[in-house]
């Protein structure tokens, strides 16, 4: 589990960087300064958002499943997949305010209104680096740097008064941890079950 004790060295710097008393499960829930300007602005957010998804579908059904890479990009629509589920669950059951939502890190349970904890964002980026650093950063450990995306993410979020620290935290762990399982599985669900057809690769048909 080395790869979540990075991660979470990370995040640690960006909520230490600026932490004061807060609330929330932690008491270190607080509001930064608002930002979405330059990289933080929200356009960029939803960018990789969409670039991550496109990424995970296009080079698995590219390479295909046969293919070491292509089966890792296989394991990453696994994890993305579980990962959003799981979150959506947590969403509607913890009903927990946003920042903008009252500013108090302490509002749980409040219904459909709010969906704050975990981060959806977060635990998706989260959910796509993680296995191509299980896979690959034994022999080449530049892949850490893929941890940057979730990095970027959360303080985006955090930036854009749309998450608190434990937010982006929750959903890092989440999607790096759901990551980790499916990464360790030698059969993707999703080959599993999609014809043989699809999961071969469209790279080996031309």
């Amino acid at each position: 589990m080395r790869y979540l004790h990075f991660g979470m060295l990370l995040l640690s710097a960006l909520v230490c960087g600026t932490a004061y008393a807060g609330g929330g499960p932690l008491g270190i829930d607080h509001e930064i300064g608002f930002d979405q300007s330059g990289i933080w602005a929200r356009k960029y957010q939803t960018a990789l958002e969409v670039g991550v998804i496109a990424t995970e579908i296009g080079g698995a059904l590219w390479l295909g499943s046969d293919d070491e890479m292509g089966h890792v990009f296989w394991q990453t629509i696994d994890s993305s997949v579980i990962t959003g589920i799981a979150a959506t669950v947590l969403k509607k059951t913890t009903g927990r305010a946003r920042p903008d939502q009252g500013n108090n890190p302490n509002r749980w349970f409040r219904g459909s209104c709010c969906e704050s904890f975990p981060s959806g964002e977060v635990s998706l980026q989260a959910s796509f680096v993680t296995p191509f650093i299980v896979h690959y950063a034994g022999e080449h450990p530049w892949v850490w740097a893929l941890e940057l995306l979730p990095l970027y993410d959360a303080t985006a979020r955090l930036k854009s008064h749309a998450h608190w620290q434990t937010d982006v935290i929750g959903g890092w762990l989440l999607g790096s941890g759901i990551g980790y399982w499916t990464a360790k599985r030698d059969l993707p669900f999703s080959v599993a079950i999609l014809p043989r057809g699809v999961t071969i690769g469209f790279s080996k048909r031309f």
